[in-house]
C-alpha cells in the first residue's frame, strides 16, 4: 500500500460548511472507524479523483493520515450530484489488515464465443459484479470469465468459474454470469434494414454525374426558333 492521501479534521458543520469546504478544492468526508466514533474530515479533491479513476476504484486500499494519525482505508460510499456530477461527500472505512472484508469485484469478459464469432450471437454480460470476501491484502483487481468455448444459448455460472486464491465468493453460486443470446427478429430485420440503406447510399454516392447534351437536330430546331423571336 503506497497511497497515502492527507486529510483535515473539520470542526463546522452543516451544508454552508460543507460548501465552503467544497469551494476550497476539498471535499467532505468521514472516516468511520472499528468501534470508534467517525471522524469528520476534509479531503483533497484531485486524491479522491485518483483513486476512483485507478484500476481498482473504490477497492483501493491507501493510507488516510490526520494530525498525527495515519490509518488504513477505503472508500466506503460516495455521494454525486445527479445534475452537476461534483461528488458531495466521502464516507471512508478504517481496514484491519488481518480481518477478512467483503467487497464487490468488477468481471471482464475475456476470449471470443463461438456462439459470437461463427453462430451470429452475441455476449450478453448478466452478473457485472462478483460479492466475495478476503483479506485486504488479497483483494483482486478484477475477476475474468473466458468466453471461448460458448456456443448459442450456453451461459457460465459463478459456480463454473475458475476459483481465486485466498478468495471465497459470497455471491449465489448458481447466478448466471454470462450468455450467449441469438439476435431477436426484429434485431435481425432491423440490422438488414439497415444495411440496404448503406448500400443505396454508397450507390447514389458512387453513381456518375450524366451530362444530357441536345441532339443535332434539337440544337438546330432551338436556333431557328430564337431567330424569329
Amino acid at each position: 500500500m503506497s497511497l497515502t492521501i492527507k486529510g483535515e479534521k473539520r470542526e463546522f458543520f452543516g451544508k454552508n460548511a460543507s460548501r465552503r469546504v467544497r469551494r476550497e478544492g476539498k471535499i467532505p468526508a468521514i472516516l468511520y472507524g472499528q468501534g470508534e466514533p467517525g471522524v469528520p474530515l476534509a479531503l483533497d479533491k484531485k486524491d479522491i479523483f485518483e483513486i476512483l479513476r485507478s484500476e481498482t476504484g473504490e477497492n483501493t486500499l491507501f493510507k488516510t493520515s490526520f494530525d498525527s494519525e495515519s490509518k488504513d482505508t477505503m472508500i466506503k460510499d460516495v455521494q454525486i450530484d445527479p445534475v452537476s456530477d461534483e461528488i458531495l461527500h466521502v464516507d471512508l472505512i478504517q481496514i484491519a489488515m488481518n480481518k477478512a472484508i467483503r467487497v464487490s469485484i468488477p468481471v471482464v469478459v475475456t476470449g471470443e464465443a463461438v456462439g459470437v464469432k461463427t453462430e451470429g450471437g452475441f455476449i450478453d454480460l448478466i452478473t457485472r459484479e462478483i460479492e466475495v470476501e478476503c483479506l485486504p491484502k488479497d483483494i483482486p483487481e478484477q475477476i475474468e470469465v473466458n468466453v471461448s468455448g460458448l456456443h448459442l444459448h450456453q451461459s457460465i455460472k459463478i459456480e463454473e468459474m475458475t476459483p481465486l486464491p485466498n478468495v471465497e465468493i459470497v455471491s449465489d453460486p448458481h447466478a448466471v454470469v454470462v450468455l450467449i443470446e441469438a439476435p431477436t427478429k426484429e434485431e435481425v430485420v432491423a440490422a438488414e434494414e439497415e444495411k440496404e440503406e448503406e448500400v443505396e447510399v454508397m450507390a447514389e454516392e458512387e453513381e456518375p454525374e450524366v451530362i444530357k447534351k441536345e441532339k443535332p437536330e434539337e440544337k438546330g430546331k432551338k436556333e431557328k426558333e430564337e431567330k424569329e423571336e
